[in-house]
């Protein structure tokens, strides 16, 4: 197989009442041909609980995987070494999050630094909403630089919004600036980030109420910032002052239809190489909401809406070319490929799939 992409997986093989089964290996590793959609297994481990969300170095060489385990006060994140010659997934080291339920994490442009986001459910821990670990040079993770607990008003959702809960943190286009999704408080936060990674909010934006925001999704331009909201099923699109860290919301669309939204709840956002075209996914319609991007305002205009090829599409990613879209379908037992249209942004289904237990995060870089 004349592979030249790496495809990162992490899926859930530890039981969570708020989970549908924990059917998973933990953390696999696939050589990807972009231009035909082969796969094939180069290595798995079984030494990692739960890798809700990875992040993956430029070069293949490191993973960052969380462990979401339900009933923990922290969490946890785990670094490891891919070797490609030896095909082996070698563990280097692991650091507590401050706080219970680890949703995401990211790696800062720089390569110095990882930060995570806890969304938190029970009481008792360090309660830290956000987290940071340096990068030592063996790509181990050093004991938390910084952390900051997030605080504001509630959003109305009582069963959803009870406390906060932040769901990711997104460093910009331009790096030095990070944009958290609080889902609890209906609230984005600009945070930018020290030299020493401390943190240091500078701007906040708050969204409709029992809007949920989750993830967001960073325009190549530097200029505009998309956020999924989870709980009221829509996508919202800003625009952002580099200087300040400050968002205005440009517009707010619906991400299914509106005899869909009441048993919807939307997941992942990402956006092609280019900009031009916006992804999602919708878990209760299990679709892959497509927009449009106008270059100019940042406003969006619905293309299609794509069945996800299984069921709950916990996460989506695109290939590095923008060739290929992965949505990990987590009770369905695989990852369906779609081939993208990179003129009109719509979604083929490829006929491939990845066969592997509750799929919960994919991750796709260029093989080095």
């Amino acid at each position: 197989m004349a592979a030249d992409c790496l495809m990162f997986v992490g899926s859930l093989n530890r039981e969570a009442p708020y989970f549908q089964g924990a059917r998973g290996i933990g953390l696999s590793v696939y050589a990807l041909d972009e231009s035909t959609g082969e796969t094939e297994l180069l290595a798995e481990t079984t030494a990692i609980d739960n890798p809700t969300f990875l992040s993956v170095t430029p070069d293949g060489t490191r993973v960052y995987a969380n462990s979401e385990i339900f009933g923990w006060r922290e969490g946890l994140v785990s670094a490891f070494r891919f070797d490609r010659a030896a095909r082996s997934l070698d563990y280097i080291n692991m650091q507590p999050t401050l706080g219970s339920i680890t949703a995401h994490n990211c790696l800062t442009r720089d390569g110095r630094f990882l930060m995570a986001a806890n969304y938190g459910i029970g009481s008792g821990g360090p309660e830290q909403s956000l987290v940071v670990f340096g990068i030592r040079d063996d790509g181990g993770l050093t004991p938390p630089v910084a952390s900051v607990a997030h605080a504001g008003a509630l959003g109305p959702n009582a069963g959803r919004q009870e406390r906060g809960h932040a769901h990711s943190i997104t460093e910009t286009v331009g790096g030095g600036l990070a944009i958290a999704a609080d889902l609890g408080f209906d609230a984005l936060i600009s945070y930018r980030i020290g030299p020493s990674g401390a943190l240091e909010r500078v701007a906040t934006l708050a969204l409709s109420p029992g809007a949920g925001p989750r993830h967001v999704a960073m325009h190549p331009n530097g200029r505009f910032v998309f956020v999924m909201n989870e709980l009221d099923s829509t996508v919202a699109s800003l625009s952002l002052d580099p200087a300040t860290g400050a968002l205005t919301l440009i517009d707010t669309k619906p991400a299914v239809p509106v005899e869909a939204r009441d048993h919807n709840h939307c997941a992942d956002i990402q956006i092609s190489p280019d900009g031009r075209f916006l992804y999602g996914s919708n878990r209760g319609h299990d679709s892959i909401p497509i927009f449009a991007v106008d270059a100019g305002s940042g406003a969006l205009t619905l293309v299609d809406y794509t069945p996800c090829g299984g069921a709950t599409p916990r996460n989506i990613a695109l290939s590095p070319s923008g060739r290929l879209l992965f949505s990990a379908n987590q009770n369905a037992d695989r990852i369906t490929l779609f081939a993208r249209d990179a003129a009109t942004g719509r979604l083929a289904d490829t006929g491939k799939t990845v066969a592997i237990g509750t799929p919960m995060c994919v991750r796709v870089v260029t093989m080095s």
